[in-house]
């Protein structure tokens, strides 16, 4: 297993470590669910001043590492499910679920935020063209942390982050750009700009999605990107993505 690289919680203040034993064994339980543990070079350290954490998932292949990373590590989360992005509501339903499962799996509190799809449709106005990475994908993260960090104000968080940027193909730069500037408007309040694809969290997000069987959405979520996806398929030759039937692990 390779070694994650031990970071800070916002806030700038003394850390500490958490204490915990761990197991050699590939998985290790915990009540009623198996985690790929961290050694103890590779958990996660928080601000003395922090136990309590937002995260804003996604999806359940994406939010997974993160889950586990900080459960291991003794920080307390909350997860917030805002993605009115996803299209169409099919799909928005499948990958929801499947972070529900995961969450009630895992005990974990799951906030299930509005679908306002027309919302969203109405601020990618003028952008239908714009390439992946780009300025769509901007007002995307922003509108999307915007609702987070208000929910986190609104309930006495002072830290969220978001499974977003675990992604290979998501620009950790522009996501961290659009969680910090959502935190800048409530005082205190602080967007974890920590890179979880760093200490083999990339692979362990795989392999708990394969343990998991979790739901191998093909494309990123809007429905620009089924577009684009799928024009990029037909042109290699290959079929359309079809919706709700592919899982890791089988």
């Amino acid at each position: 297993m390779k070694n994650r690289t031990i970071l800070n919680m916002p806030d700038g203040e003394h850390n500490k470590r958490v204490d915990s034993t761990l197991h050699d064994d590939t998985l290790r339980r915990s009540e009623d669910y198996l985690f790929i543990p961290l050694d103890s070079e590779s958990r996660l350290e928080q601000a003395a001043s922090t136990r309590q954490v937002l995260l804003h998932s996604c999806c359940a292949p994406c939010s997974g590492e993160l889950m586990e990373a900080m459960l291991e590590s003794g920080i307390s989360m909350t997860i917030f499910f805002y993605n009115p992005n996803i299209h169409p509501k099919k799909e928005y339903e499948i990958r929801k679920n499947e972070n529900i499962r995961f969450a009630e799996k895992m005990k974990i509190k799951f906030v299930d935020a509005d679908y306002d799809v027309q919302d969203w449709f109405g601020r990618a106005n003028g952008m239908e063209n714009e390439p992946e990475r780009g300025i769509r994908c901007t007002m995307c993260f922003d509108m999307r942390f915007a609702r987070t960090a208000l929910y986190a104000h609104e309930n006495g968080f002072k830290v969220f982050t978001s499974s977003l940027g675990i992604s290979r193909w998501k620009n950790m730069d522009q996501i961290n750009e659009c969680g910090v500037r959502a935190a800048s408007h409530y005082e205190g309040m602080e967007y974890w700009t920590h890179n979880w694809r760093l200490g083999g969290g990339s692979e362990r997000m795989y392999q708990i999605a394969k343990r998991e069987q979790f739901y191998k959405q093909e494309y990123c979520g809007c429905i620009y990107s089924l577009r684009d996806s799928n024009a990029w398929r037909i042109a290699k030759g290959r079929d359309p993505i079809k919706m709700g039937e592919e899982y890791y692990g089988e």
